[in-house]
């Protein structure tokens, strides 16, 4: 897999270079995944509702073709996107999820934080009062109370003739505020939640190296 890592860069051109290079794959393809972050920018994702977006203000709003609802994405995210043909790789979506979530769970991991799914909800939540204890969540779903989690990654993929764009990020030192305006995966008073706001203290660039080994470790 080539990695690249792009930096700081525009939403759309990305999402459009994305859609662009699967649609153009060829069965003998490299796989890539790209590592970035984007100014402020919201995304609604196709089962997405207008009324999810509480108060955007300034920040722009852009309607995508991935799975899922309205996120935010904003400096001091990492952002991964995986580029990669399922069919060679030998496996189906359900298992490219559950791969992703534990790429997540292993780089929290190396910052003693303990990530946790919920079911029907995808995405790693943390303990707010004690994100670095390992006791177990209890088998919530996303009808269930959020109450004493923070959400601190989210997905949200897209497949196309079993090739993946789109993709996850990871909450590392940002300015939270932006997802007050917003219903997070569309459910209203989830709280959003990075490394820096738990205590863990680190760059972008280390984030992005160790969630880059992950991901390429476990989609291989």
């Amino acid at each position: 897999m080539l990695v690249k890592v792009l930096g700081r860069v525009d939403y759309l051109p990305t999402y459009q270079a994305m859609a662009a290079f699967t649609e153009g794959r060829r069965e003998d393809s490299p796989d890539e995944l790209w590592l970035c972050e984007h100014p402020p920018v919201f995304t609604q994702g196709l089962a997405g509702k207008a009324d999810h977006v509480l108060e955007p203000g300034e920040i722009p709003v852009v309607a995508t073709n991935r799975g899922g609802q309205v996120t935010y994405h904003g400096p001091g995210q990492v952002v991964a996107y995986p580029l990669l043909d399922l069919r060679r790789r030998g496996y189906f979506v359900k298992e490219y999820v559950y791969r992703l979530e534990e790429a997540v769970i292993r780089t929290l991991a190396e910052f003693g934080v303990t990530g946790h799914r919920v079911r029907s909800a995808p995405g790693i939540y943390v303990r707010l009062e004690d994100p670095f204890g390992h006791s177990v969540i209890p088998g919530l779903t996303r009808n269930d109370s959020f109450e004493g989690l923070g959400k601190i990654a989210a997905l949200g993929i897209k497949v196309s003739r079993h090739c993946t764009y789109h993709g996850l990020a990871l909450n590392v030192a940002m300015d939270l505020q932006p997802f007050d305006r917003i219903n997070p995966c569309g459910y209203a008073g989830l709280r959003t939640v990075d490394l820096s706001t738990i205590g863990v203290s680190t760059t972008w660039n280390e984030a992005a190296a160790l969630l880059g080994h992950k991901l390429e470790a476990l989609l291989a």
